[in-house]
């Protein structure tokens, strides 16, 4: 039985947003437009220095599954926050888009609940600082095998692969979901990511249903600067591969199908989470059978919204995008 149409397992971080001009990077010693990890120290000193700023669950997958909870999905949340303000914060905040929050919020631990300080300049650009903390000791015992075993789609965070316990969490909810009859897969997260842990993403590809990816991402993977040759060697490894290209044609391949579904520009507010909800967009897809093209192109209307103001989760009804478009 199908519980939860969707289950994401990820880093459980509270983004603290605020707009900011290039000076005030230079100042600050931020590097424009990246993710940067950071320690506790530089957390603090950059949430002091932050104007007008204001808060929202994030994390790359739980803005995935926020987005399909917003899409009318049925879904539920696999993350680690501690026993703090933030935490509840966090917690209150997925529940209150519909999400389930697995996890009670842990009072055992010395970490922090994790956050991002993101940076906002006037061209779109976003510049994130984050606090891993609490979230990144997710382990083996955070995955409720009732919870993963019920799942239509369980979509994993790549992010979480940088620690052994992490990728032990993984191959349990996958093999749950799996033997439950659901589909599992993984985003690939980050270039860096991804060439750190090469071999052992290989390896869980193989045992995945779907795979999601940028250029840079699936070029790191297979190390070679020939994109479809890339694609075609993941492909023989796992089943539904993705591949987006900022502001380019997104690539969808599955056996012996290809899909290239066009992406319209827009002119971006804020980029944050783009890919996230591109990722909801295209699971909310596969979740309802809809053809690839179709699920392609329903990923790239969602990120089109999110990208068109500030903050990382769709703001508008996406779902009455998709019926415009004539896509439902």
């Amino acid at each position: 039985m199908t519980k939860y149409q969707a289950v994401g397992i990820g880093n459980a971080v509270v983004d603290v947003i605020s707009q900011c001009d290039d000076a005030f990077l230079a100042r600050m010693g931020i590097d424009k437009g990246v993710m940067q990890l950071i320690e506790t120290e530089r957390a603090e000193f950059l949430y002091e220095n932050m104007t007008d700023r204001w808060q929202a669950p994030g994390g790359s997958v739980a803005n995935t599954i926020a987005g399909l909870g917003a899409l009318g999905l049925s879904t539920g949340f696999i993350g680690r926050v501690s026993d703090d303000e933030l935490g509840h914060f966090y917690a209150d905040a997925m529940a209150e888009v519909g999400t389930e929050f697995v996890n009670a919020p842990r009072s055992d631990g010395a970490l922090p609940t994790s956050r991002s300080m993101i940076f906002v300049s006037p061209d779109g650009e976003r510049s994130m600082n984050t606090y891993l903390g609490v979230s990144t000791e997710l382990d083996e015992g955070d995955v409720p095998e009732a919870v993963a075993g019920q799942a239509g789609l369980l979509f994993l965070e790549g992010y979480l692969f940088d620690k052994p316990k992490g990728k032990a969490a993984f191959e349990r909810a996958a093999r749950a979901a799996r033997a439950g009859g659901g589909r599992a897969g993984i985003t690939l997260s980050d270039p860096f990511c991804v060439e750190r842990h090469r071999a052992d993403f290989r390896g869980l590809l193989r045992e995945l249903d779907f795979v999601i990816g940028n250029e840079h991402e699936w070029c790191a993977l297979y190390e070679t600067e020939d994109l479809g040759a890339a694609l075609e060697q993941a492909a023989q490894e796992s089943g539904l591969i993705v591949c987006t290209r900022s502001g380019h044609d997104v690539v969808l391949v599955e056996g012996e199908e290809t899909e290239t579904v066009p992406v319209h520009r827009v002119e971006p507010v804020d980029t944050t989470g783009a890919g996230d909800q591109f990722a909801a967009g295209l699971l909310y897809g596969l979740a309802t059978g809809q053809p690839l093209a179709v699920a392609g192109r329903m990923g790239c209307i969602a990120a089109a919204e999110v990208i068109g103001h500030y903050g990382a989760r769709p703001e508008t009804d996406v779902k009455a995008l998709f019926a415009a478009e004539g896509l439902i």
